[in-house]
């Protein structure tokens, strides 16, 4: 089977030991959560991998997938001038998911930027560390609806099994955040969205879309996770929780979906 791997990580900036510093020590639970899972995603060797993330160049009807050859990560805009990685990319099935949107009436941008976003950069940084001849994918969301970032995610899913290669997926997000959200409604979206995702309610996870209790929550990984669920259509799998905490008023969840 071509896909290898599918997993959900949080991508706080504050994981990169020249950023985070002391912070780290309160972020214990993830750096863990995430070496295991480079553990495992090394174990899967995937030969491309595409990532979800938030940041990736958000459209209002389009999505968007980054075809450039290769890839660079820095952090300057944190204050971090020294950590800096490199990646090749995979255009050859970037072309091929633009023409499997254009087949399926889904509107795509292509894109060529060789600077990746935190977003993709963060989860990288822990996971790709024994994996130096892995390829990405950078993959970004839009506005559009959920059923419709479902869709996009059963696209990538054809694209992925009319291939040969090892594919890994992963869904960069944060869950809910900010200053101004009410404990109650942090405490109750996480938990009620990880009960979800765990007991493959899929259908009930699509309804949170334009509820006041998603806009309350200020999330960034909602969209990432339906494109994956959407990839994952049709797989009997079991979601395996990882670490979850929030120590800075953001949710951080890290998980394996088994497959």
């Amino acid at each position: 089977m071509p896909l290898v791997f599918a997993a959900f990580t949080p991508h706080t900036p504050l994981l990169i030991p020249a950023i985070g510093k002391k912070s780290l020590e309160k972020l214990d639970k993830t750096k863990k959560a995430l070496d295991k899972l480079e553990e495992e995603l090394y174990i899967a060797k995937p030969q491309v991998i595409f990532i979800i993330s938030p940041h990736s160049g958000l459209f209002e009807n389009s999505f968007v997938v980054n075809a450039h050859p290769n890839f660079v990560s820095s952090f300057e805009e944190f204050g971090d001038l020294s950590t800096k990685q490199n990646w090749k990319g995979a255009p050859e099935i970037a072309a091929k998911i633009n023409h499997l949107c254009q087949k399926h009436d889904i509107s795509l941008r292509s894109i060529g930027a060789e600077k990746i976003d935190h977003g993709v950069s963060v989860p990288l940084f822990y996971l790709t560390r024994h994996l130096k001849n892995c390829k990405i994918v950078p993959i970004g969301y839009s506005n559009k609806s959920a059923s419709d970032h479902v869709k996009f995610g059963q696209i990538l899913k054809e694209a992925i099994m009319d291939g040969n290669n090892r594919i890994a997926i992963i869904a960069s997000g944060d869950l809910s955040h900010g200053p101004n959200t009410k404990i109650w409604v942090k405490n109750h979206f996480d938990k009620r969205l990880i009960k979800m995702i765990k007991n493959m309610e899929n259908a009930e996870i699509i309804k949170l879309d334009g509820t006041p209790e998603l806009k309350e929550a200020k999330e960034c990984g909602y969209k990432s996770l339906l494109i994956l669920l959407g990839i994952l259509s049709g797989c009997n799998y079991s979601f395996i929780v990882h670490s979850y905490e929030h120590p800075f008023d953001v949710g951080y969840l890290t998980g394996n979906f088994y497959f």
